[in-house]
């Protein structure tokens, strides 16, 4: 089962289809247990990164995903929730994140128009499971105003990202929606369920 965090953010609904479609028993909670019972963790969002995080504190959901990634749980960030790994982000202020990806969440910048809206090439930047069967340079749905700088453990970037991806170890996330993203987006899904296995 692929627990899907539901910490009061959007966009958890399409996240859940898309889990289904490529073949996983896919769970929406809020109980910090299901996480542990969970094969694998995934963490949507859609937001702004202060508000976010403090939910996930209060909840002790936050502290359930450090602990369990440390455990080795497979954990996938998405779009808000890929910049909740990060160790610090700097929209309206500087606010720590869960630190489980080193590096810190900044504005988009030179993208002209903000936020980002819309498909962008992903340049696959280093090697992952979760890129098994996705093209490099496939096109990804991009929505956000912040993201990742640069990263050691970047594994894709595209024009306005940096880190439009990256992954250490078990932990892993995307700046994009791979649930907006078409064949491929829903392939890197289906490749994170495989890892969870």
């Amino acid at each position: 089962m692929i627990a899907i965090v539901d910490y009061g953010v959007g966009n958890i609904r399409s996240v859940e289809r898309a889990l289904v479609r490529v073949g996983a028993a896919a769970r929406l909670t809020s109980d910090p247990d299901d996480l542990a019972a969970a094969d694998g963790i995934v963490l949507p969002g859609v937001g702004a990164f202060a508000p976010a995080l403090a939910r996930l504190v209060e909840s002790g959901l936050g502290g359930r995903i450090v602990e369990l990634s440390r455990l080795g749980k497979p954990i996938l960030g998405v779009c808000l929730g890929y910049q909740l790994l990060f160790e610090e982000s700097t929209e309206h202020g500087r606010h720590a994140g869960l630190g489980l990806l080193p590096g810190r969440v900044v504005d988009v910048a030179g993208a002209g128009r903000v936020p980002v809206i819309g498909w962008c090439r992903v340049a696959q930047t280093g090697p992952s499971p979760l890129w098994a069967g996705v093209p490099d340079h496939s096109y990804f749905y991009f929505v956000h105003s912040f993201t990742p700088g640069q990263s050691e453990h970047r594994i894709g970037c595209s024009d306005h990202s940096p880190a439009a991806a990256a992954a250490d170890g078990n932990v892993m996330g995307t700046q994009f929606h791979p649930e907006k993203s078409g064949a491929d987006g829903l392939r890197l899904y289906a490749n994170f369920v495989g890892l969870c296995g």
